[in-house]
């Protein structure tokens, strides 16, 4: 029969599991108290929450949060990593934070907006540039055939002031898209 320190823990699980767009779990045996520790504060100064649960109650609250595809990778020591904002920020702050416990620490995989996936997924969301920088490469591979037609019927100036005109466009969008 659930205490009622089940049922509120269940409940904080729940909620987390239900506002976080970004969940991993990984396997901590081997950690020592002091560098779990140090985990902790590195991935909150990267705004990821790392949570250590029962996997019984993880669970239960996985199904009523509509989570089920965790429960496969609730199995021994879990520590549950949760990211409300960028995918990507998640993969690249669990990979710092855990860079140095490697031999350690496993990632099993966890859910990036709903979708299961492995840890390999995970390194490689991890290994991608920055948001900024592939918006600038995509800036760029769009206006290199502009430019070079323009360039044969332009002077140099002309087609310098047109580029950077596109480009700043394009990341006004991009801001103004990502504000709504």
């Amino acid at each position: 029969m659930p205490t009622d320190a089940k049922r509120q823990a269940i409940a904080a699980l729940t909620e987390l599991l239900r506002s976080s767009s970004a969940l991993a779990v990984a396997d901590y045996r081997g950690l020592k108290v002091s560098e779990m520790q140090s985990v902790r504060r590195s991935l909150r100064a990267s705004g990821v929450q790392l949570h250590v649960a029962k996997n019984r109650l993880l669970k239960i609250a996985a199904e009523e949060a509509g989570r089920g595809e965790l429960s496969p990778l609730l199995s021994g020591p879990t520590a549950l990593a949760s990211s409300s904002g960028d995918e990507t920020a998640l993969a690249k702050a669990l990979q710092e934070a855990l860079r140095p416990y490697a031999k350690v620490v496993a990632l099993r995989g966890g859910l990036l907006g709903g979708v299961a996936v492995d840890a390999a997924a995970f390194q490689q969301l991890a290994n991608l540039p920055s948001r900024d920088v592939l918006l600038g490469r995509l800036a760029g591979a769009m206006a290199a055939p502009i430019a070079a037609r323009l360039s044969q019927k332009l002077p140099v100036k002309t087609l310098m002031i047109f580029v950077g005109t596109l480009i700043i466009g394009l990341s006004i969008r991009t801001i103004v898209l990502t504000i709504k």
